[in-house]
């Protein structure tokens, strides 16, 4: 999709601001779209409508825009992301392409990982093999993803990973998918983009995202508590500070939220709509990042490690990340969930625990400061990113599809191919933003032009 030019938006945002009822302290009033939740999908559609002439209504139940992209500075006083974090596949990423309208860096993450086993790094045999069984696994994965029938990533898994099969398991699943294997459909999966490209915003992910939405107003800390698709005027959003009515309404919020019933829709969703949306259950994934001023760990600027593990209890290391004196350590899966709700003391713990049998006991020496994320018990989140159930793949077109030609869905879950990231929400965003553009008749068509009078005269050769 084309990206705005910065000209062009800055007048359609402007001129958009000027709108009573787009203010971000509007609580009630007439717009010609309603946009539920400023995360990355969010935002994209506000852009959008804004470029396109059209008033909207961008509203947000937390305290900040971004959504499940969240750069935190206050903590170590340096940035670090409690969310995303991972620019995947820099060279088509729409978010990364409008990175430099924003003035932040965006720099390459060092090719290549390492290993860990037990006290040491795999050696370069080792590697080989690693990677091979990470080759074989995911042309397993495809070749089960072109039957007839569907089935979990797991049960395709090839059967001579030998002692590299949890290793195998933790990188494609809890790491890449936030899901055990298990739990993952083989369609789903294999029909995923390549990402095998990434990069990093040294200010944060968070950060850029946020940059983007700074001038598009929205209202914050605003729960949509209901969204009525028969009313007068085409759609009425209820919320704690008022009523919206509008002409149709793109709504981004996580399936997580979908699910759990915190916004009502009149009436009642479709059954296809809710079945799709049980298909595309949010994983977990989360973080614990400890200050390590003195490097014990003796890693370069974001270099990322594995453990050769013999089950589920294991993690990811992305160190000194963007230059800075912290470390990243990730959980996901059925571990990384439970893990995250026994508290932060229990992930520190873990953290702590996990590192010293892989470098040392002596690095808590070295630990100043320690955050933790719990993106499942976030209210307006409820979970990290979608990856579809074994059978459920499908359920993302099904959320392509508009409810009463009306309503529209947005967000990572709703993108077949790039699902789990922010530039898939992004995508989405833009999508469903043009798609109820056209669809209500707000897109302005040219005029065509007048025919050209009739002569008898001649014509030169």
């Amino acid at each position: 999709m084309s990206a705005l030019s910065r000209r062009s938006f800055i007048a359609a945002s402007a001129a958009v601001a000027a709108g009573p009822s787009l203010g971000a302290t509007t609580s009630s009033g007439e717009v010609d779209i309603a946009i539920i939740g400023a995360g990355a999908a969010g935002i994209a559609a506000a852009r959008k409508v804004a470029a396109a002439g059209r008033r909207f209504a961008l509203i947000e139940a937390a305290d900040r825009i971004g959504g499940r992209c969240h750069t935190d500075t206050q903590t170590f006083g340096v940035p670090f992301d409690r969310g995303a974090h991972w620019i995947h596949m820099p060279d088509i990423n729409p978010v990364a392409k409008l990175a430099s309208q924003t003035g932040l860096d965006i720099y390459p993450a060092p090719p290549g990982q390492k290993v860990r086993i037990v006290r040491r790094y795999a050696r370069e045999g080792e590697m080989e093999d690693y990677l091979a069984a990470l080759v074989r696994t995911n042309r397993a994965i495809a070749e089960a993803a072109r039957g007839k029938s569907d089935m979990s990533c797991a049960q395709a898994l090839p059967k001579d990973l030998g002692d590299w099969r949890a290793t195998v398991e933790f990188v494609l699943g809890p790491f890449g998918c936030g899901k055990n294997l298990a739990d993952v459909s083989a369609m789903d999966f294999a029909r995923s983009a390549e990402r095998d490209a990434d990069a990093f915003c040294r200010q944060g992910f968070g950060a850029l995202v946020a940059k983007l939405g700074a001038g598009v107003p929205a209202q914050l800390a605003t729960p949509v508590s209901r969204i009525d698709l028969n009313a007068r005027a085409g759609v009425e959003v209820e919320t704690e500070r008022g009523r919206i009515a509008a002409r149709g309404v793109i709504v981004t919020v996580s399936t997580g939220v979908l699910a759990a019933g915190k916004i009502k829709f009149v009436p009642e969703l479709p059954r296809r709509q809710l079945d799709a949306v049980s298909s595309l259950g949010l994983g977990s994934y989360d973080r614990v990042v400890l200050e390590l001023p003195d490097n014990p760990l003796g890693l370069e600027r974001d270099d990322l490690v594995f453990q050769k593990s013999d089950g589920e209890r294991t993690a990811a290391v992305l160190a000194n990340v963007a230059g800075a004196r912290l470390v990243m350590v990730d959980v996901g899966g059925r571990f990384g969930r439970e893990l995250a709700a026994k508290g932060a003391d229990a992930m520190t713990r873990f953290a702590l625990d996990w590192l010293g049998d892989l470098y040392g006991a002596d690095l808590r020496k070295s630990v100043k400061r320690t955050a933790t994320t719990n993106w499942n018990a976030e209210p307006w989140a409820l979970g990290a990113f979608s990856a579809a159930a074994p059978g459920g793949q499908p359920a993302r077109r099904t959320l392509l599809e508009p409810v009463r030609e009306r309503l529209w869905f947005a967000g990572e879950a709703v993108h077949e191919t790039l699902w789990g990231t922010v530039g898939g929400a992004w995508e989405s965003g833009e999508r469903a933003a043009d798609a109820a553009l056209k669809r209500l008749g707000l897109v302005t068509q040219p005029r065509e032009p007048a025919p050209a009078p009739t002569t008898t005269r001649r014509r030169r050769r």
